[in-house]
């Protein structure tokens, strides 16, 4: 039920409603803060400056939880920061307040990015490790069915806004990002009152320190456990791609196809519906033939999406490969989950700083490859040859799966 509600924000705010809206009343070039940007630019800068905050600020935070037992209470602090940043993107009316819209959603990835680190964390405490696969998928499951109910109903005001007696689809569009944060923080109560706390291992004094000696000794466990160190080098390099292309994806079919926001907000619905059967799909096969093979063939489909996506010229395209982003959309982040799940150790009472690498990982390869994005299409003027360039992650990452190895149960 947590991924039922954040995962509203992940689409609402990250993939559908939200970039679009911004490219709407954001000038397509203009000067702020004394230098040059384009619309497509200054966002993905936005959001890779939220995920390299969150990579800095969260290890030390999963310490101190892990030694002071404190994971439910971060999980429940990060979910306010971020619902309460969401509602307060209703006041991002245009350029005049270019800065709330930047604060409030930078702010709202944050409360996203710190919160999923802990539920994250719950994988190998609340299931034994043949039901990894299965938990982690059911759980992008229910966050994929969730998220487009709540985008149906905001959808529904955007389309029927003069009926509904608002007065433009911005003003619709505003009240769907209010939504989100009140859907986000109100079906979390749910699992805020059923996951068990975890106990502490001393006294609260020296918090601070005691955390960062917790997160210093999974650290070097790491450096230990050479397949759990090769799958997240690995995972940043394949990682990095599939997240600057679920970000972007919409500002790329409105700039570069000249999309319209009803139809490709009704084929962002499609894309989350293909999404929950993908993750469904990949627990299976992997059930069948290992998390290996799973994981391989999911980013050699990446790798085709990158490059088909450089030569789209038609709408009718664009639906095509948009189909089968769905498809391991949601297959490559619940595998990646299970998979990581089952290299580390879930009997020391410290998976939160376990996972706290893996989502740092991650969130410094969303950051990492949405720079280089940024940085490509305003060197060459293209967001085509940024897309292309991200195989070259994929590849990277791929080929550093083939050296891990994943016990099958």
């Amino acid at each position: 039920m947590f991924d039922w509600a954040n995962s509203a924000y992940a689409l609402v705010i990250t993939t559908a409603v939200f970039p679009i809206y911004f490219s709407s009343v954001v000038d397509d070039e203009f000067s702020y803060l004394g230098m040059s940007f384009k619309d497509d630019e200054l966002l993905a800068y936005s959001i890779s400056f939220a995920y390299f905050l969150t990579a800095i600020l969260l290890p030390l935070l999963s310490g101190i939880a892990d030694y002071g037992g404190k994971r439910l209470k971060f999980m429940k602090i990060f979910t306010w920061m971020g619902s309460l940043s969401c509602i307060s993107l209703f006041g991002f009316l245009g350029m005049d307040y270019l800065w709330l819209g930047l604060m409030g959603s930078i702010l709202a990835l944050i409360g996203f990015s710190g919160g999923q680190i802990f539920y994250n964390s719950f994988l190998p405490v609340i299931s034994s490790e043949d039901q990894f696969d299965k938990v982690s998928a059911k759980g992008f499951s229910y966050g994929y069915f969730g998220s487009v109910l709540l985008l149906i109903i905001i959808l529904a005001g955007i389309t029927f806004y003069e009926q509904l007696g608002l007065a433009n689809e911005g003003v619709a569009s505003r009240i769907g990002f209010v939504l989100v944060g009140v859907w986000w923080l109100a079906w979390a109560q749910i699992p805020f009152s059923r996951l068990p706390k975890n106990q502490s291992k001393g006294t609260e004094e020296n918090l601070v320190r005691k955390g960062f000696n917790e997160i210093k000794e999974v650290f070097f466990a790491l450096g230990k456990n050479r397949n759990a160190r090769l799958f997240l080098i690995s995972f940043f390099f394949f990682i990095s791609a599939v997240m600057t292309v679920i970000s972007m994806a919409s500002v790329f079919g409105i700039e570069e196809l000249s999309f319209e926001t009803a139809e490709l907000i009704q084929l962002i619905l499609l894309l989350q519906i293909i999404g929950a059967a993908g993750a469904w799909l990949f627990s299976r096969i992997s059930k069948m033939f290992g998390n290996k093979i799973s994981l391989v063939s999911i980013i050699l489909i990446w790798t085709a999406v990158c490059i088909a996506s450089y030569f789209v010229v038609s709408k009718g395209q664009f639906y095509i490969i948009a189909g089968i982003v769905g498809l391991v959309m949601g297959g490559v982040q619940s595998m990646s989950r299970s998979t990581y799940s089952k290299l580390i150790p879930s009997d020391e009472g410290n998976t939160s700083s376990y996972f706290s690498f893996f989502d740092v990982v991650e969130k410094t390869a969303s950051s990492f490859g949405l720079l280089c994005f940024g940085a490509i299409s305003g060197f060459t003027g293209s967001m085509r040859q940024s897309i292309l360039s991200l195989i070259i992650f994929l590849g990277i990452g791929l080929v550093l799966l083939l050296f891990v190895k994943v016990q099958r149960n």
